[in-house]
């Protein structure tokens, strides 16, 4: 039987847990008595416990996160009823500050806040050699990326086939973005270079076909990036897929040039925007230039093929309704694939708080913590923006109505306001905002473009027709059955433009 087990609860069981495997790989000689039990949030907390106890460990460390927290807390206190003598160890971002404001922390016998990868290794030699660290909360020393032994060898087939595969190529961030973690996390750490790309060749050997880079800002050091891309280009094969978080204003020559090279459906970038007014990013201390992302995000548009999946913040202190309408039409208007609408939420320890006095911050006191209202931005106006977050995930980030959408909203003045009036019409109609099924949004968008905004019903048809069979679908839904439209099977005609332009503007009925 192991002494260690190494457990988190992730948010599904396709997501597998990064820190866990980094732990693991550092415990050295202990690393032969220690397991990995891996559960998700939606487990019952009785089968979770009876999982890790069956491995009969003296000591169990736990990793905490903001979506994870409330469902641990409940493992925790249960077995610390049925097993007092386990020794019980916490880690992760969500107890690594405030840690007497928690109702976990006083259920734990140690807790290593910041990153454990060393620190908890040690606290594991003393703990099984019988000594007990007087220090109940123990801070550790950020490691430099030599110390480390790499995790991925630690990825089972299992995890290739059917989980998310995290890789990093440097730890850190060199900004000070005020709601987010990373801001305390300085400087940069990079990995050697060699040693990280023979990770990731056999990696490569072993079948993984999606990466997912977990740097925060991975276009800092510009060669590294362009050999990392240069890498994967090399050994690129049908399948193969990269996601890279990128710094929006910081996209040079020497990385265009590779990343126009790459076949589409190979990379992912994810551009955290956040917002587009000046003064909002200079009282958050998040500095941007503006142009430079315009410039950057219309570049990879035009020239590349890179799903751009960019993400703006609601609630952020200074910024009302209308200046975030204002950044979202003006993010819209550059055409990412997707525009992620996010409610600023209070990480434990994130300076953000500053702002809460003269702000009249509220947040939350749940996890996520996500805000409820500031000084410019009511609370209805936040359940406002929740409604629209739901559906344009729903109907703008799904890709499902690629063409109707922009018929709808291409030629508004405010693409914003036209997608609030229709979020709150299917919401209405509804009176739900989620288990929508596909066909029944389909059905209320003809409804909604027929009826609300007097579209031409053939139009409107032909429009949700591409949409629908664009992913290979077969079936015709009844609300439009009674049109003239293309067969499945048949091409579009040559009269008809490229279907991502397709409909762009539907004519309205007279």
């Amino acid at each position: 039987m192991p002494d260690i087990v190494l457990a988190t609860l992730n948010a599904r069981y396709s997501h597998s847990s990064f820190g866990l495997r980094y732990l693991m790989a550092n415990l050295g000689p202990l690393s032969q008595r220690a397991v990995i039990r891996e559960f998700t949030i939606s487990d019952q907390t009785t089968e979770i416990l009876a999982a890790i106890l069956s491995e009969q460990p003296r000591i169990v460390g736990f990793g905490v996160y903001i979506w994870n927290v409330e469902q641990t807390e409940r493992v925790i206190r249960d077995l610390r009823l049925v097993s007092p003598q386990t020794i019980i160890v916490l880690g992760g971002p969500e107890v690594s500050y405030e840690i007497e404001q928690q109702s976990i922390t006083p259920l734990a016998d140690y807790i290593i806040t910041g990153e454990a990868d060393l620190a908890f290794a040690e606290l594991c030699d003393q703990l099984l050699s019988n000594k007990r660290p007087e220090n109940r909360i123990i801070h550790a020393t950020p490691p430099q990326p030599q110390q480390l032994r790499l995790p991925y060898d630690l990825y089972t087939n299992e995890d290739i086939a059917n989980r998310v595969i995290y890789v990093e190529a440097s730890r850190g961030c060199p900004f000070t973005c005020e709601f987010c973690l990373s801001a305390l996390d300085i400087p940069v750490r990079a990995f050697q270079l060699e040693s990280f790309l023979a990770a990731m060749q056999s990696l490569l050997q072993r079948g993984v076909k999606q990466f997912k880079f977990v740097d925060r800002t991975f276009n800092l050091n510009l060669r590294v990036s362009r050999a990392i891309l240069e890498f994967f280009l090399e050994r690129w094969e049908p399948g193969l897929f990269l996601h890279f978080e990128l710094i929006p204003d910081r996209l040079p020559e020497s990385l265009r040039d590779v990343i126009e090279k790459f076949p589409p459906g190979s990379l992912q970038f994810e551009i955290g925007i956040q917002s587009f007014n000046d003064d909002v990013n200079k009282l958050i201390s998040r500095p941007q230039d503006e142009s430079k992302v315009v410039e950057n995000l219309s570049y990879l548009r035009a020239n590349t093929s890179v799903h751009l999946h960019t993400d703006l913040i609601v609630g952020l202190p200074g910024e009302d309704l209308k200046s975030f309408a204002a950044g979202f039409n003006r993010l819209y208007r550059l055409k990412p694939q997707e525009i992620q609408v996010g409610i600023l939420k209070r990480l434990r320890g994130t300076p953000i708080i500053r702002h809460d006095e003269d702000w009249q911050m509220v947040y939350s006191q749940n996890p996520p913590y996500e805000i409820m209202s500031h000084r410019l931005l009511s609370f209805d106006d936040v359940q406002s923006m929740r409604l629209f977050a739901r559906f344009w995930d729903l109907i703008g980030n799904s890709g499902n109505f690629r063409d109707t959408l922009a018929a709808l909203l291409d030629s508004s003045d405010s693409p914003f306001d036209e997608f609030m009036s229709l979020a709150n019409w299917i919401h209405h109609r509804e009176g739900r905002r989620h288990g929508i099924a596909l066909i029944r949004l389909a059905e209320l968008l003809f409804e909604y473009l027929t009826t609300i905004r007097n579209f031409a019903p053939q139009a409107a048809a032909e429009a949700l027709w591409e949409d629908y069979i664009r992913n290979g679908r077969r079936d015709r839904p009844a609300f439009i059955r009674s049109f003239e439209l293309r067969s499945v099977d048949q091409p579009p005609s040559s009269d008809r433009t490229a279907p991502s332009r397709q409909s762009r503007h539907l004519p309205h009925s007279t």
